[in-house]
């Protein structure tokens, strides 16, 4: 099974369409509302000020501490399901590439991906907490995650045993994001078959 940990754009589109190419792969994908809190439902794009000046909001105030709870609820959600194995990967972007660190040091995901997190520089402390594998794309060209925060993180993370970070030149930062701004094909692509990769070897049996 995959837990699908969502942008600040709500379970919008985008992730939904993450959740069934993670279905035809043949996993079990999920992606939990975790600004449920604040306003349930949400489901805005990245199309207009009004809806990053909605995103921004709510992601400003997200209470973080209780929502990697909510995903590691979701996560034993996930493992109960009929149709999934027991194994069970996280892959998160943007705010949910952080909240994908987060669960590699706080919860027993059997791996987690994420893609362009936003402030994992300011929870390094916790990378001795990571004992299962964990892989990380980085944008460097990311306004949100700028070239200091991006040593800081490599510096931390590049020795150890379990993480894996990979690194895109030119690329800014939702360069997967179908439809956005900064959508990079050739980046996009690239990082999904090592993801795809990934999940097969962690995930399998």
């Amino acid at each position: 099974g995959i837990l699908v940990i969502q942008e600040i754009f709500g379970v919008n589109k985008v992730m939904r369409d993450l959740c069934d190419g993670f279905a035809a792969q043949g996993y079990v994908a999920i992606c939990p509302d975790i600004f449920w809190r604040q306003e349930p439902g949400i489901d805005i794009t990245d199309q207009s000020e009004e809806e990053w000046n909605k995103a921004f909001s709510l992601y400003q105030g997200f209470d973080e501490a209780a929502g990697v709870r909510d995903l590691i609820d979701s996560l034993a959600f996930l493992r109960e399901l009929p149709n999934c194995a027991g194994r069970v990967g996280t892959v998160g972007f943007c705010l949910g590439g952080k909240l994908a660190y987060l669960m590699a040091t706080r919860s027993d995901a059997d791996c987690s991906v994420g893609f362009y997190g936003v402030g994992i520089e300011n929870a390094l402390d916790e990378a001795d907490d990571i004992s299962r594998p964990l892989m990380l794309h980085i944008a460097e060209k990311d306004q949100f995650c700028p070239p200091e925060a991006q040593n800081k993180i490599k510096s931390v993370l590049s020795g150890h045993a379990t993480v894996t970070l990979h690194s895109y030149p030119n690329v800014d930062h939702a360069f997967a994001r179908q439809g956005g701004a900064h959508f990079d094909q050739a980046a996009a692509d690239l990082a999904n078959e090592r993801t795809a990769a990934f999940f097969a070897e962690n995930l399998a049996g």
